[in-house]
Parts: C-alpha cells; sequence; structure tokens
C-alpha cells in the first residue's frame, strides 16, 4: 500500500513537472517566431499557440510517419526546410502555398499530379488519414511545418550537418 502511494505521488509530481515544463515552451515563442509567411507576395501571419499544437497534432498523426523532422522519407532530396520549400515550383515556403499542396499534390517541378502517391485531400480514399482533415487542419499544419525551422534550426528537414 504504502508502496503504491509513493507511487502515485512520483507520478503526480512528474506530470506536473511536465505539464509545467511543456507550457514554458509554448510561451517562449513570442510573436516573431510565431510568425510565418502567408502567401507568395510575402504577406505574413502571427500563429497563435492554438493553432500551434493543432498544427503539430496533425502532423504527427497525419505527416510524421514520413516526413518526421521534417525529412522526407521516400526522397532524401526533398525536406520540409525553408530553403528546399521555397524551390519548389510553385513555391511551396508559405501557407497558402503548402495547403494548395495538400489539396492536390505535385512533383517538385509542378508538372505531374501525384495524389496518388502523396496523402491529400483529393486521395482521401486512398489515404483515410486525410478523411478527417479540415481546412483549419491544413492551415495550422502548413503553419507548423514553416514553424520548425525556427524552432529547430538546420535539425529540421535534414539539413546538412557537415563535420
Amino acid at each position: 500500500m504504502f508502496r503504491r502511494l509513493i507511487g502515485i505521488f512520483a507520478a503526480t509530481v512528474l506530470l506536473t513537472f511536465q505539464f509545467f515544463i511543456s507550457s514554458a515552451s509554448a510561451l517562449e515563442l513570442d510573436e516573431a517566431t510565431r510568425t510565418v509567411k502567408l502567401n507568395e507576395q510575402g504577406d505574413t501571419v502571427v500563429l497563435s499557440l492554438k493553432q500551434i499544437k493543432q498544427g503539430k497534432r496533425v502532423f504527427t498523426d497525419t505527416c510524421a510517419q514520413c516526413h518526421l523532422g521534417g525529412v522526407t522519407k521516400t526522397n532524401q532530396n526533398v525536406g520540409l526546410d525553408p530553403e528546399t520549400l521555397a524551390l519548389a515550383t510553385p513555391p511551396r515556403d508559405n501557407i497558402e502555398g503548402l495547403v494548395d499542396y495538400l489539396k492536390n499534390p505535385t512533383t517538385y517541378d509542378g508538372e505531374i499530379e501525384i495524389s496518388e502517391l502523396h496523402p491529400s485531400l483529393k486521395s482521401a480514399d486512398i489515404f483515410p488519414e486525410m478523411r478527417n482533415v479540415t481546412e483549419d487542419d491544413l492551415t495550422a499544419v502548413s503553419g507548423y511545418i514553416l514553424l520548425q525551422p525556427k524552432v529547430m534550426g538546420k535539425k529540421w528537414g535534414g539539413g546538412k550537418i557537415y563535420f
């Protein structure tokens, strides 16, 4: 009985500590960090903490299987880092560009539609993880993808690290 109480107490202390640490780290994201590109014209938007949390959830549930850490497992040459996204056709380094891609994915050069190969709203019958994804989810996950390089630095998207 005494061991069980100690275990419950220890678990409570650890969970409380984790709650405060995760809350503190979310609050550390100032407005400048949460500001990401909205469109090709260069307009910006400040992500809310709710959008970041929603984007992280969607990314973890739907995208991380193939894009853990912003790397593309099926093509190591095309990551989710800002430089790579900016060079896509059309550019995908903004929320509107990524939302468009998640609705109608194309090859990196923009010439071939690949909805049968990449999860999208268009191919929700093939990729069941996309069936419950809303427009708000698409915006949130796109913002999350664009925020990660600011949070993780070169680690996001498989940035090249030379020793």
